[in-house]
This record gives C-alpha cells, sequence and structure tokens, in this order.
C-alpha cells in the first residue's frame, strides 16, 4: 500500500510539474532550405528537439508561429515516427523526412489539441513541423528536399 501510494504522489507530482515547458529560446536554433518540384527554394528559421525532453515538448504550447519558423524534430535511427498534437494552438504541417533529406509524406493542417496518432508512412528520421497550410501554399510536397546538415551526413557514399 506504501509503494502504491508513494507511486500515485510521484504521478501527480509529475503531472504537476508537466505544465512547465521550456521557452523556445531554450531549443537549439538553426536554418533549413526546401528545394520543392517547383524549383523554387524556401528558407525557414527552425528549433531543433533533438532529444527526449524537447521532442516530448515541441511545440505545445505554442500560440503563434510565424510563416518562416519552424521545429525540426530529430531522431537516431529511421523508425515510423508518431506524433500528436496534445497542447498544441495551432494547426500545424508535418511533413516526415528520410534519411536522404526527401520529404517521405506530409500531414497538413493536423488538428490542435487532438490525441489522435499521426504516423511517417515508412521509416524517416526527421519530422519539420511548419505552420499549417505552409506546405500548401509553398507548393512542398512528397519528393520535395530538405537541405539541413543533419540529412548531408547521413547520404549514402558511393
Amino acid at each position: 500500500m506504501r509503494k502504491l501510494l508513494s507511486l500515485v504522489s510521484l504521478l501527480f507530482a509529475i503531472g504537476a510539474a508537466g505544465d512547465s515547458s521550456l521557452p523556445l529560446s531554450a531549443f537549439p536554433q538553426s536554418t533549413l532550405q526546401i528545394a520543392t518540384p517547383d524549383a523554387r527554394v524556401h528558407r525557414f528559421n527552425i528549433w531543433i528537439a533533438n532529444n527526449d525532453r524537447l521532442r516530448q515538448q515541441g511545440l505545445m504550447f505554442v500560440k503563434d508561429l510565424p510563416a518562416n519558423a519552424g521545429m525540426l524534430f530529430i531522431y537516431a535511427q529511421p523508425h515510423r515516427i508518431s506524433m500528436w498534437m496534445k497542447n498544441t494552438f495551432i494547426p500545424l504541417d508535418m511533413l516526415f523526412i528520410r534519411a536522404d533529406g526527401r520529404v517521405a509524406s506530409i500531414v497538413a493542417n493536423t488538428k490542435p489539441h487532438s490525441l489522435d496518432t499521426i504516423q511517417a508512412t515508412e521509416d524517416v528520421v526527421a519530422v519539420l513541423e511548419l505552420k499549417g497550410g505552409t506546405a500548401a501554399a509553398l507548393n512542398i510536397r512528397k519528393g520535395a528536399v530538405v537541405m539541413h546538415p543533419l540529412f548531408e551526413r547521413r547520404k549514402p557514399v558511393n
């Protein structure tokens, strides 16, 4: 019984602390470019979520996102990444990116606060979240090339 009470107390403490989000300024920052099929290149200022703590928070609690901004979630190994929109206040476009930097799939205008699972259609190493509607407005679609040092290091050597 004592262990159960300790566990319940711990879970309550974690839940109470769960709303203490990091400011975006605490995330590493970078830039990336996306080359679209119509031969245009679009530049974005990004925050990087490259560890469990940062990936867990992501863009939660953010109430506005500039059109030229986004968050890049980076994973060590390719896998079927799943995400959700818990505590996310704005619709997002999620670009699932393969190790070679190519966009594998896009889920556009995700529903804020939804607990529905949003999953990559194949193994990917990164997800780029942009303001909802950005992908369509800029003609970013499957096969677009995301240019960032992360993907340069992962290109196969012939």
